[in-house]
């Protein structure tokens, strides 16, 4: 059966969650791991979300935000495809 569709409206109090393809890591150095969080820092200056609670492992993240102007969906995409490229392209290379 589908997973329902999530809730997702101004004020919405959110636990997300994004990991690796196969356990595989996201998060290669404290440079990716700076980046992303700048990322979510720019989503949360331009009303985006509130975040308040993070935690990042090398294959995984979880995130306590509420969204604002913007959906779930779109400030994700926004703070995750940047390490998306980065990861692939380090998988690239080896």
């Amino acid at each position: 059966m589908p997973r329902l569709a999530r809730l997702d409206a101004p004020g919405v109090l959110h636990h997300v969650m994004g990991r690796g393809i196969e356990r595989k890591k996201i998060f290669l150095s404290d440079t990716d791991r700076n980046d992303f969080i700048d990322r979510l820092s720019a989503l949360a200056q331009e009303g985006a979300m509130e975040i308040y609670a993070w935690v990042l492992m090398p294959n995984h993240f979880h995130l306590l935000c509420k969204t604002k102007n913007l959906p779930l969906a779109s400030s994700m995409r926004r703070s995750e495809h940047p390490t998306v490229l980065t990861v692939r392209c380090h998988d690239s290379i080896k």
